[in-house]
């Protein structure tokens, strides 16, 4: 009976032993990742920013042309503002600035008729003001993303027409 006691005490310590270093080879494993591991990890990263960049940045490009868009708005209604103060839309040459300032030979003006100072497009170009315009009482322009006149997309042209 003593030798029973004996050798199930010494399998229940070699089995303790055992499981000890099982566990110590476990702790060793999971304290970092092998290299096919970060190869599978950086392959997933890779595949999806090459799907949802491309859907991000066009995104950006009609969000840029709402922008424009609606600050040619907010000029139209203010030049409509000023027509009815002055009698007139500002000229050419007076351009958006008579919006905020008063034009020298201007005796009605009742402004500024924006609050703030006429911002660059979105592009970081000034907006183009005609009067008379091509086809209407005056024309504001933005060339778009390429600064040209025409194009499609992103370098499409926005204006009040």
């Amino acid at each position: 009976m003593i030798s029973e006691m004996t050798t199930g005490w010494r399998g229940t310590v070699a089995a303790a032993r055992s499981a000890k270093g099982a566990c110590r080879g476990d702790r060793r494993r999971a304290n970092g990742f092998t290299l096919l591991e970060l190869l599978v990890v950086v392959t997933i990263i890779g595949l999806l920013a090459a799907y949802v960049g491309p859907k991000y940045f066009s995104q950006l490009g009609k969000s840029e042309q709402g922008v424009a868009k609606a600050q040619i708005e907010a000029f139209a209604r203010a030049l409509d503002t000023y027509r009815l103060d002055v009698g007139r839309y500002p000229s050419t040459e007076e351009g958006l600035n008579a919006l905020l300032t008063r034009p020298a030979n201007v005796t009605k003006w009742n402004g500024p008729y924006l609050q703030k100072a006429v911002p660059l497009d979105p592009w970081g170009r000034p907006y183009i003001y005609r009067s008379p315009g091509a086809n209407g009482d005056f024309d504001i322009i933005s060339y778009g993303k390429d600064g040209q006149p025409g194009g499609t997309g992103d370098a499409a042209d926005v204006s009040n027409q």
